[in-house]
């Protein structure tokens, strides 16, 4: 279960989410479904033709406008925001409209249904208004991680450890069942373990692993694969995201070889995420070590991405980001090296940048443990 923050958390989120308004010129910002609004409000609403929105002035009170039959769920906090639940007869975008008047600039949150864009946009043309997408306004605030934010991706990196510690024990079977089924269960595990939600179990055998992001088939584990498990969830709002490889019988040298260089890559990428450094300077360590030893096409993607209310959020770890890493920053470190129709490998913890270096979110075992 989500364990809220204080009012006074979401008071202060509030505020700064004004203070960036103001230096970025924006009039009203226009959160609805999507970590925005939880992290505002601590109230995660359901994707609904009803509109939910979060209506932010740069002057004014916030308002959260809300179905009547939704407004139940809300946890309020009168000094952060008015509840407005609308009824059935009423328009909400027309409500939202009447709140703000008519602004220069509005942000309108990234995952609002067009449906409701549109509908809005008959109320501000876009020959008077401005839109502009909520990142402007809240992306450095939802980047920089506080303490207690990092606590709940500890909290959740170590749930995802548990899980990866079975799989390296052999307590989760792998040889002679469908990858679906592995998949299965590692996702039982990760809710056994005090997830709230699994976001993913990607289990990718042997061949199929040189695809990233392999969908769990009925491909059946044998004896001599290469097994790339990456999977991850929500605990308490924020969420998990580990990769970890092993190998069916003894590993034949060239994926030994590889799977060292791939160790050295991982590491290298870990200890380039410090304050101050570019964003792609992670991508580059990590880079660099595998294009020396002769996979550099074999790096598909980038390496990596930011994480938090979500498993995929900036910043991203990847060439063309000049953005410096701040302290806060939480990221995934996870390069990876793939042969099609061969095998593949990856190797992923989540790092968050602080004053003193990266901290590690998981410290299951990195090496390519071999079973059976």
């Amino acid at each position: 279960m989500r364990s809220d923050p204080s009012s006074s958390v979401f008071l202060d989120r509030v505020q700064r989410a004004r203070a960036s308004m103001q230096r970025a010129g924006v009039d009203a910002l226009l959160v609805s479904v999507g970590s925005d609004l939880p992290y505002l409000t601590g109230y995660e609403a359901m994707p609904l033709e009803r509109l939910t929105m979060l209506v932010v002035p740069r002057d004014g009170d916030a308002t959260l406008v809300i179905p009547r039959l939704e407004a139940p769920r809300v946890a309020e906090h009168p000094d952060v925001f008015t509840l407005r639940a609308w009824g059935e007869l009423e328009d909400p975008v027309a409500i939202v409209a009447q709140l703000v008047g008519r602004p220069r600039v509005a942000a309108v949150g990234d995952t609002m249904w067009a449906r409701f864009l549109v509908e809005l946009l008959g109320h501000w043309p876009t020959d008077g208004t401005t839109y502009v997408r909520s990142t402007t306004v809240m992306n450095d605030l939802r980047m920089c991680k506080d303490v207690a934010e990092i606590a709940a991706l500890q909290a959740a990196g170590a749930a995802a450890d548990r899980v990866a510690a079975q799989l390296h024990a052999g307590d989760i079977p792998l040889l002679g069942r469908t990858e679906a089924a592995v998949s299965a269960d590692i996702s039982a595990r990760l809710i056994a373990e005090g997830h709230d939600v699994v976001n993913f179990a990607i289990v990718a055998a042997g061949e199929n692993a040189a695809s990233p992001h392999h969908h769990a088939g009925d491909r059946v584990i044998r004896d001599g694969d290469l097994v790339l498990c990456d999977f991850g969830g929500t605990k308490d709002g924020y969420c998990s995201d580990i990769t970890r490889c092993v190998s069916l019988g003894e590993p034949a040298a060239e994926i030994a070889e590889a799977y060292a260089v791939l160790h050295e890559a991982q590491a290298a990428g870990v200890a380039a995420g410090v304050v101050g450094a570019a964003c792609q300077d992670v991508d580059r360590a990590s880079r660099r070590v595998i294009a020396a030893a002769g996979y550099g096409d074999h790096f598909i993607h980038r390496t990596g991405h930011g994480i938090g209310m979500e498993a995929h959020e900036d910043p991203y770890m990847v060439e063309g980001n000049a953005l410096p890493i701040a302290s806060g920053h939480a990221f995934s470190v996870e390069p990876g090296i793939y042969l099609p129709g061969r095998w593949g490998m990856r190797l992923e913890d989540i790092v968050v940048a602080t004053e003193q270096g990266p901290l590690s979110m998981n410290f299951a075992d990195h090496a390519l443990v071999t079973l059976g």
